[in-house]
Order: C-alpha cells, then structure tokens, then sequence
C-alpha cells in the first residue's frame, strides 16, 4: 500500500510509520532531510501539495497535520495559526481528490472530541450532536466538513482523538514532573471526565480504520472507560507511588492559560462505539493497566 501522510514526523504520524513499515510512505514535511533522518530514511518526502495535480499514485492519505493546541496562549494571531495549519492542508487534500481519476480508497483526516463541547456526564457515542459554542468546536466542526468534501471520492473517516497518552509527550509528560515530585492533584473539582487512549492502542486503531472498509465518517479515538479527572489524577499518583493533595484551581488555570483552559476543564464523557462495534480490541482499555504500561 502506498500511503501520502502529513504530519508524519509528528509523535503518532512517525510512530504509525515505524510500526507498520510493511507500506509505502510519502511524507509531507517542510523538512525533507531531517524526516528521513528521523523515519531512517524509508519514506519518500513532498514539502508542498502543490507539486501534485492528483492522488493517483496513492491507495490511501492520512492527515494528521496541525500546530499544537495547548502549547501557547490562544491569541488572534494563534487561532489563525492553528486554525490555518488544519483547513488549509486539509482543502488542498480534498482539492488533490477530486482531480482524481482513481483517488485513493481511503482519506484518514484528524479531527477530536473537542467537537462535542462541555457536556458533563453526559454519554457521547459518534452519534451525538456537536457544538460550536467555543473555538476547540468551531475549528474541528470547520475540519471534518473540509475533509467530507472528499467523500464522493473515496471513504473518508474522521478521527476524534481524545487525550494520547504516551510519556514521551502530550498531556502526560507534561504531567509527570509535577506528580513525581508530589505536587501532582486534580484539576479544579476533578469532576470532568477526561476521554483517553494509550498511545499504542492509538496507533492500532489508525491501522484498524485504514484497512476496515466499514469504518466511515466519524470515529472517536479512545479507551472505552473515560474516567473523572480526580481518578484520572488519583491513578497517575498510585502508579508513581505518590499522593494527589495538590489541586489546581480553575481560576488559576484561566489566569494562566486564558480561554484554552477549558482544554483541561470541560468535560467530555467519549466512547468509541465505532471502533467496538467494527472489532477492534483494545489492549489497554482501563488507565490502571495503561499507566502501569507507561510508567
């Protein structure tokens, strides 16, 4: 299978790459040398769409591109970064499938649960209404239509990816350093659920949606056991064998983050029906068993 990815030197894009090395990689980077030195050189590498007048050549495209969203303070000009760094690669995807005379099988295109808006305990399959009530919601509401624009070409599955856990980035390692040094505890009343999936099981279930033909449109991308963010906390704490006393409240968390605090105050109860009913299993599908494997 020949594969045009985008985002692949990110953690999860370079990992996918890693692990299934059985196909053909085209990587679309803005630096061609460094990704190949990184993916030990078995990929070929594009720096610009614009270099392609079709997808002919390819059997399938995974979009995992996007500036990170909870790196910096979300200013005007960062929402157009983060907003502009998803839509406009995502456009010129769609754009590249329908001047295809034999487009690719698949289009894999990132989205995540922020989609769905604070919703408290309420019990969100793929088949919940969305919101647009704040920007995480507006900006993946804006991304999944771009890339249904490919539909008519080819399935097109939607990946709303909860929190990956992985130490090696993300919202864990950014964790790990506070909690190791007992200063870790939940956030505000630790009431929101907190939707994640191993990062393992995260690359699997990219793989199982590439090649299951009956996976279309949205899929959520994680483990079907949510948890509040207290026991997420309380789990974290038990594993490095360390107390969760410290908590942070949320007026702290808004004068420091500003509006993308409610990356880590909302609440979102996501399950993976679409995953489950298509058999995929997952190998971690509790956080007791997914932190002892990390940590």
């Amino acid at each position: 299978m020949n594969i045009l990815i985008t985002g692949g030197t990110g953690l999860i894009g370079s990992s996918f790459i890693k692990q299934f090395n059985q196909y053909s990689y085209t990587v679309l980077t803005r630096s061609p040398e460094r990704a190949k030195s990184q993916l030990n050189g078995k990929i070929n590498t594009l720096n610009t769409l614009t270099s392609l007048e079709n997808l002919d050549d390819f059997d399938a495209v995974i979009n995992l591109v996007g500036e990170p969203i909870i790196d910096k303070r979300w200013t005007d000009q960062q929402k157009t970064i983060i907003t502009d760094s998803r839509l406009k690669i995502t456009q010129q995807l769609t754009e590249l499938f329908a001047h295809s005379a034999r487009p690719p099988e698949v289009f894999i295109s990132g989205s995540a649960i922020g989609i769905y808006g604070n919703r408290g305990n309420e019990i969100l399959s793929e088949d919940a209404k969305t919101q647009q009530d704040d920007f995480p919601s507006k900006l993946c509401t804006e991304w999944e239509a771009q890339a249904m624009k490919a539909q008519p070409k080819t399935r097109v599955v939607l990946l709303r990816t909860g929190i990956v856990l992985t130490p090696d980035g993300g919202a864990l390692a950014k964790m790990l350093t506070p909690f190791k040094l007992g200063l870790g505890g939940r956030i505000a009343q630790g009431t929101q659920y907190m939707s994640w999936i191993h990062f393992k099981d995260c690359i699997n279930a990219i793989h199982h949606a590439l090649i299951t033909n009956t996976i279309a449109g949205p899929m959520n991308l994680v483990a079907p056991q949510p948890e509040p963010n207290k026991v997420f906390a309380q789990t974290l704490a038990k594993t490095l064998h360390r107390f969760a006393i410290f908590p942070a409240p949320s007026f702290v968390l808004k004068t420091v983050l500003g509006e993308s605090a409610c990356l880590l105050l909302d609440s979102q109860r996501v399950v993976p029906s679409a995953l489950l009913d298509s058999g995929f299993k997952f190998q971690w599908p509790d956080l007791g068993s997914a932190m002892q494997d990390m940590l």
